[in-house]
């Protein structure tokens, strides 16, 4: 989890028997790590995007460790703004620097009010902005895939929480140094990151990256945040942060 935002799973207390959901899962690192805590008699659940990473999650878990297939855990194939799930099924939502890349970010906050338990809780590691981005950086892609341009403020990121239902919303700057996110050989961004999954074969992109470390998407991605970054310090405009939110009961 080297770069990536944070680690929601410290963040999230989850409990034995509980249902967590993680938004924007990839190969599945956070919600193996989620499932451990919830144990047997809960679930963790992860959803993505992208087919390639549902496939391998669903092949990490099937592999588990040890030889023993990690049982008490789903991947759905979805956007996080439509989550396949039942209204009130949920404990905790948990994401790590991902909902900065949704388009539609008050729809996102929607769907967790709507799937999460009432009392249940929101705990996320994401991007925040401290102040407009210059057009060089708001414009750029490799920015936006970086998980920069496409973070809102700390102000629109608690209005979009309240607006949709939560309470008891707080969002902590956690000081890290962005500027060493495009500092670090291929790593393409936040949401990219070294694998730590005791698994065999597992992903080495993170959940933005390529299967492959040195491929040329990252490659290029990396070297346009290079290119940014000095001319720009990062640290001035974004932060990382955690943010933590409560449906009322």
């Amino acid at each position: 989890m080297g770069l990536s935002c944070g680690n929601p799973t410290a963040l999230a207390n989850l409990r034995p028997g509980e249902v967590v959901v993680d938004l924007g899962c990839g190969g599945g690192l956070d919600v193996f790590l989620a499932a451990a805590r919830v144990g047997p008699s809960g679930k963790a659940i992860g959803i993505d995007m992208t087919p390639e990473m549902i496939e391998r999650a669903r092949a990490n878990a099937a592999r588990g460790i040890d030889g023993k297939p990690i049982a008490n855990v789903e991947f759905h194939l979805a956007t996080i703004d439509r989550l396949p799930l039942p209204d009130r099924s949920v404990d905790c939502v948990i994401s790590n620097c991902v909902i900065n890349l949704a388009p539609d970010k008050p729809a996102v906050f929607r769907e967790i009010a709507r799937v999460l338990k009432p009392g249940g809780r929101v705990a996320v590691s994401d991007m925040i902005l401290k102040k407009p981005l210059p057009p060089e950086i708001a414009d750029d892609l490799t920015a936006y895939v970086g998980c920069i341009s496409g973070a809102i403020s700390a102000e629109e990121y608690r209005g979009g929480l309240l607006e949709a239902g939560f309470a008891e919303v707080a969002i902590v700057d956690t000081g890290a140094d962005l500027n060493a996110y495009a500092q670090v050989e291929n790593q393409g961004g936040c949401c990219s990151a070294p694998s730590l999954l005791p698994i065999e074969s597992a992903p080495r992109g993170g959940c933005c990256g390529s299967a492959q470390p040195s491929s040329a998407g990252s490659s290029q991605v990396h070297t346009g945040l290079h290119r940014l970054i000095a001319r720009y310090d990062i640290n001035e405009y974004a932060a990382s942060a955690k943010v933590f939110a409560v449906k009322p009961k």
